[in-house]
């Protein structure tokens, strides 16, 4: 196992399968093309050492260019291609195989056939040393490639989590066993805000709030955030699918956490169906729900002088904060035992000094991770 970063990644593919599949995507290009002089275009950065092997082993006349384009962050596509090095300039009337490193979206494929499109070549076709067949839009033919993988991040063999690991002569994959997925309960003035912090700064969870991603989508009048801002308009709740796409959003724009804490949502049995289906979809799950229970009291008591000192009208009024409990006991009763139908649901005393609670917590989740 290795480590890049902040992630850790098993081995998956040998120096000697690598070479084994550079050699059969040769030998077909050259099959194809021994009568002529192909160029052949390396994609960079990812396809140099594919690139490099690919013609120790082609055994024609052919020439070499290179070009580059940029379309991941981390560890997936930014749906975004930038093109920073161009076409080469001398391939009117050639034959050109692009020389690929991996084929997953479509998306890059797509920006290369756009870049060649506006040239006379004599013909253009793709040689990807990797293919996820399940992620690929299908949109253009894949005329070479070396084997289909499953859809894991991998590194190696020019491939890259966030520049390193090209390097390596061997291909591993995410160890995806440590990822974390976790609910978090909290009566008002529990600290769950403060609990949120220290976890995903410990365990690089990524923090989703509900309240924060609904502003967030309102403000920058996102599609999502119009739609749910037509329902508003109109004094009705928002659905919950347009919920669940906002929170499917956060987790695809954060495919660098090793988990995520879902603060707010679910609030109903519905909601966490809903919940648990889009993770399953990701191959992914919720491991643990953690509720920071704390007599209502001490709450009360917390919130009164936090409300005195914020100036925060709600955490002033003793009632309204009553009826806030209330509201929380009602919603989460079934939600508690729908969680802990599965196993899933724990509790951890909310009182105490913040770096007590911490530590009760982090006892939580070290026990997921050992499991």
């Amino acid at each position: 196992m290795i480590k890049l970063h902040d992630k850790q990644f098993v081995p998956f593919l040998s120096e000697e399968q690598i070479l084994e599949a550079v050699k059969k995507i040769a030998e077909e290009v050259a099959k194809d093309y021994k009568d002529q002089v192909p160029i052949f275009v390396g994609v960079l950065n990812g396809a140099f050492m594919f690139a490099s092997d690919f013609l120790k082993y082609y055994p024609h006349p052919c020439e070499v260019s290179f070009v580059k384009l940029s379309s991941y962050r981390g560890l997936t596509s930014t749906g975004i291609v930038e093109t920073l090095l161009d076409v080469p300039k001398s391939i009117e009337g050639r034959s050109v195989i692009i020389l690929e490193d991996i084929i997953d979206t479509g998306r890059t494929l797509r920006a290369l056939v756009h870049l060649f499109s506006n040239t006379n070549v004599k013909d253009f076709k793709i040689a990807s040393l990797f293919f996820k067949s399940e992620l690929y839009n299908g949109e253009y033919s894949i005329d070479y490639f070396g084997m289909e993988i499953p859809d894991k991040f991998i590194v190696g063999y020019g491939l890259d989590y966030r520049e390193l690991g090209r390097n390596l002569r061997q291909v591993y994959q995410l160890n995806q066993n440590q990822m974390i997925n976790l609910v978090l309960f909290g009566k008002p003035g529990a600290g769950k805000g403060t609990q949120a912090n220290f976890l995903k700064e410990t365990y690089n969870l990524k923090h989703i709030s509900t309240g924060d991603v609904f502003r967030y989508n309102i403000k920058n009048g996102t599609e999502l955030g119009k739609l749910a801002q037509s329902y508003m308009d109109k004094g009705d709740l928002v659905p919950d699918e347009v919920t669940i796409k906002m929170l499917q959003d956060e987790v695809d724009n954060n495919p660098e956490a090793s988990g995520f804490i879902f603060d707010g949502f679910p609030r109903t049995t519905a909601q966490a169906e809903a919940l648990d289906n889009f993770l399953e979809s990701k191959n992914m799950q919720i491991d643990a729900t953690i509720a920071l229970e704390a007599d209502e009291e001490v709450l009360i008591q917390r919130l009164l002088d936090r409300g005195k000192e914020s100036g925060r009208p709600d955490d002033q009024d003793e009632e309204k904060i009553r009826n806030r409990f209330e509201e929380y006991n009602q919603k989460t009763a079934p939600l508690k035992a729908y969680y802990e139908k599965q196993g899933k649901f724990q509790s951890v005393d909310g009182i105490g000094e913040i770096t007590e609670i911490t530590q009760r917590l982090q006892k939580v989740i070290d026990a997921l991770q050992v499991a």
